[in-house]
């Protein structure tokens, strides 16, 4: 997060874009510009961390530059807030390409401006990195000490290969038993895709939903047990939102307000929550590495490719839309040296 005091200057964003409610209830004036970008965003079904990270740094850009209006701004007021954030800020590559991202996008979307330097921005050079792989025996003794929902999800995302956000969105309706298949809807891309659905999970799912399901009868005897549905589904189909194949498969004990349209729904379980019950984990099981619920999604696809399964099909499970994205992976394979015999191993 760059410095100089920015994440601290949210009373000057009054003058910017006061709260929601009172923006909205102006009526006659036109809305203001993050509740323009607000819109744009939702128009095209954006995630909310999306919608959160966009307005975070078109705030910061704002901000940055004294509260100038981004229409009076140009090439040089862009260069000069990614230069900031790279060296005062020393964010990494990826952070600054999000900014720039965010930036580009209210100008196209939302001031539809159609400037030809926008097109010559220059992104940050993102680092090569490789990514964490656990090997097989050290991912059996993190799962190990994993137990609960957490711990069932955590073997959801090494068995299928799904990245955590994913994972909790699961619904009932995703999960096929007979056919031993997860759907996975609307993931990165917003693309739907189908992966398997691991036979040592099947018997822990199935009670799993048991309880699950058990407790939303308990609720819709209690007046509550709705959930969000996507993409105005709420309107078309009034009372799908509480019913049983639309129930979340890993849903949060307490209920909560919907950021977007404040209604007080029942979510999905917590990402932190499964983030630390990997942590826990990998820490007690005294694997030397950096282990995270995403790395799982790294092992998944690596061993899948050392038991000789075709890249095509890992690429087409992992979703990703290039098949060089998933070919780092055929990398991790690889030994120290790219599989070269040291001189030394051959005394």
């Amino acid at each position: 997060m760059p410095p100089n005091g920015l994440e601290k200057n949210d009373t000057r964003l009054r003058n910017i874009n006061s709260n929601h409610k009172s923006e909205r209830s102006t009526g006659n004036s036109a809305p203001r510009l993050l509740d323009q970008v607000r819109d744009a965003i939702r128009v095209r079904h954006y995630s909310l961390r999306t919608e959160q990270s966009y307005l975070g740094w078109i705030k910061r850009y704002i901000l940055f530059h004294n509260k100038t209006h981004p229409k009076d701004m140009g090439v040089a007021h862009v260069e000069a807030f990614l230069s900031h954030l790279a060296v005062q800020g020393q964010v990494a590559a990826s952070t600054q390409n999000q900014a720039l991202s965010s930036i580009l996008f209210l100008y196209k979307e939302v001031l539809k401006t159609a400037l030809p330097w926008l097109d010559n921005v220059v992104r940050a050079k993102r680092p090569a990195h490789l990514p964490v792989v656990l090997t097989v025996a050290e991912t059996q003794v993190i799962l190990a000490r994993v137990e609960g929902a957490a711990g069932l999800v955590i073997r959801l995302l090494y068995g299928t290969g799904l990245r955590l956000a994913e994972g909790l969105r699961l619904r009932i309706k995703d999960i096929d038993f007979a056919q031993r298949s997860i759907i996975v809807r609307d993931g990165k891309g917003q693309k739907d895709r189908i992966t398997m659905l691991p036979e040592k999970l099947i018997e822990p799912l199935r009670a799993h939903l048991h309880v699950v399901k058990a407790l939303h009868e308990q609720h819709l005897a209690t007046g509550g047990g709705d959930v969000y549905l996507p993409h105005a589904l709420e309107r078309k189909y009034p009372h799908a939102n509480r019913e049983w194949l639309w129930q979340y498969v890993f849903p949060a004990r307490d209920v909560s307000v919907d950021p977007r349209s404040g209604a007080v729904r029942r979510h999905h379980i917590d990402e932190k929550a499964v983030q630390r019950a990997m942590q826990h984990a990998a820490r007690a099981s005294g694997v030397g590495k950096h282990a995270t619920p995403h790395t799982l999604r790294h092992s998944f696809a690596t061993h899948l490719l050392e038991a000789g399964y075709d890249i095509r099909t890992v690429q087409e499970l992992l979703g990703h839309k290039d098949v060089r994205t998933t070919m780092i992976y055929t990398h991790v394979l690889n030994r120290g040296g790219k599989g070269v015999l040291s001189p030394l191993d051959r005394w």
